[in-house]
């Protein structure tokens, strides 16, 4: 073989192992594991791959939607293949593909929210190529400011105390649900009609949902940590969904039943022995059944594990720390727990 056959040979080799090499840490379709927004660059491709880091889905990596007031800033974090520099986003209605926002330069982590209310999907494009990230989904809320009295679009909400007293706290906005919207999944186990208020406005649309990603997140670590050995509870409630939907979810074995999510101060103040400032009127806390023991029945018992599990979901996570109730007097038909993250720690039995 003369010296410069040798040479070309050499060459070839080299060049497929590097082909080799790369496919090993860059699969087609596939974005590696990055920081919350990188790129890995492929020289002399246009093409690229966008979609949402891990940490984009909470603690507990299950929630899925993220939360803005209109036109506000909002991290969304990204992973991106391909160079970065040329990419332009925008955001895209869940209910149309069509974009519903301006195309802004992609910088970093950071987007700017819709300018209107609603749920949205992140679309990353380059030319005419587009990538539209399914999850999470953006919520965009009404702003408080928004409503009137205790009124927002028809739909009667009520007072908040901050609303009299200054010094009180409220949601920053509302989601607003159309019927459309009430199976939008904002966790791997929980729908956004989980949340909707079991009031006596069911042919009012659209409703108005305060909501708190904490809740999402902590509900979805303690179902995790329960593990694998329930069955379903019986569906229980204040009320009924505005589809008549009682829905009963389940976590591998572990399912349960939500009882109450949001519920607007006009609605809590009939509900028998609520708190009067119920954490459920800021959209941080939730009513559950949990058949933990997998026994087919909802007792004692089964509240027992739901509160070691709620322990040590904030032992693990501080910054979800909250209220635990249990409910399991003869004055309720099936036993359920009360579960929130106000920021601190709480504990009773009704």
């Amino acid at each position: 073989m003369s010296r410069l056959e040798r040479l070309a040979w050499s060459t070839l080799l080299v060049a497929v192992a590097v082909v080799i090499g790369a496919a090993r840490f860059v699969r087609p379709g596939q974005a590696a594991p990055l920081e919350p927004f990188a790129a890995v660059a492929h020289a002399g491709s246009a093409s690229f791959d966008a979609g949402a880091s891990r940490n984009a889905f909470g603690a507990s990596r299950e929630v899925r939607l993220r939360f803005a007031l209109p036109a506000s800033d909002i991290e969304f974090p990204l992973e991106v293949t391909g160079d970065p520099g040329s990419l332009t986003y925008a955001w895209v209605s869940t209910h149309d593909t069509a974009a519903a926002s301006e195309a802004r330069p992609l910088s970093g982590s950071t987007f700017v929210a819709p300018p209107a209310p609603g749920f949205y999907r992140l679309a990353i494009m380059r030319g005419g190529e587009r990538h539209i990230i399914g999850e999470p989904t953006l919520a965009v809320l009404v702003p408080f400011r928004e409503k009137v009295g205790g009124v927002l679009n028809g739909y009667r909400i009520g007072t908040y105390l901050a609303e009299r007293f200054g010094h009180h706290e409220h949601p920053a906005g509302f989601l607003e649900v159309n019927p459309s919207d009430v199976g939008l999944r904002i966790s791997t186990h929980l729908r956004l009609g989980d949340f909707v208020t079991h009031d006596n406005q069911s042919d009012v649309w659209p409703k108005y949902v305060a909501l708190s990603p904490r809740i999402l997140d902590k509900l979805e670590l303690v179902l995790a940590k329960i593990g694998g050995r329930a069955a379903l509870s019986a569906p229980v409630g204040d009320g009924e969904l505005p589809d008549g939907d009682r829905r009963s979810a389940s976590v591998a074995d572990v399912a349960f039943d939500v009882h109450s999510g949001f519920r607007t101060p006009a609605h809590n103040g009939g509900v028998w022995r609520a708190a009067r400032d119920s954490r459920h009127e800021y959209g941080d806390a939730a009513d559950v059944a949990i058949d933990a023991d997998g026994d087919g029945r909802v007792t004692l018992h089964d509240e027992l594990l739901v509160a070691r599990a709620v322990d040590q979901v904030e032992q693990e996570h501080p910054d979800l720390v909250g209220g635990l109730g249990l409910y399991t007097s003869r004055h309720y038909r099936t036993p359920y727990v009360h579960i929130d993250a106000r920021g601190k720690r709480s504990r009773w039995k009704g």
